[in-house]
């Protein structure tokens, strides 16, 4: 097993950064100023794959938007954190209330903002278009970009890491 997939297999709340990872990080704005994201269905049910598997999944970001708020009541995300300007501490206090060691957490952020959060957990991610001084500080570099299936494919490494990947998959081969 690689380093990253050892350091993956003991994951059990992972926190997701929202725009460039959620999102492709493009901001857009109504005439009203009203801001418009778009999500990934992929991600989306890579997301709900990892709870199901029993990894808490928690969203920790610096912006504060209602469609995020929306987006994670739709996929049943219980640990939203929005308007955060030190990310860190909020996963410090979300791991001691959940009962969990800095070991067991992994954080995924594509800008340099996000290097204290990134390196105050156990597994450390990067998106393909994430920032190169934080490609060379993380665990984890996925293949695909923040928007278009990245948080999918990190969701299926850290399940296929914990050996859960492929249970879940038969399971929609036998429904």
């Amino acid at each position: 097993m690689s380093r990253p997939a050892e350091l993956a297999a003991q994951v059990r709340l992972m926190g997701f950064d929202v725009d460039g990872v959620l999102t492709n990080g493009d901001l857009y704005f109504t005439p009203a100023g009203d801001e418009i994201k778009v999500f990934s269905s992929l991600d989306g049910h890579g997301l709900k794959m990892l709870m199901e598997a029993g990894v808490e999944v928690a969203i920790i970001t610096g912006r504060d938007s209602q469609m995020v708020a929306h987006r994670a009541r739709n996929l049943g995300i219980r640990h939203l954190f929005q308007g955060v300007h030190d990310k860190r501490a909020v996963m410090r206090e979300l791991r001691a209330s959940l009962g969990l060691t800095a070991e067991q957490t992994g954080y995924i952020g594509d800008d340099v903002v996000d290097l204290p959060i990134l390196r105050a957990c156990g597994f450390s991610a990067t998106v393909a278009d994430g920032h190169d001084f934080v490609k060379s500080h993380v665990d984890y570099v996925t293949r695909k970009g923040g928007g278009r299936g990245a948080v999918r494919e990190l969701s299926d490494f850290i399940l296929a890491a914990q050996g859960k990947l492929d249970a879940l998959h038969q399971g929609y081969l036998n429904r």
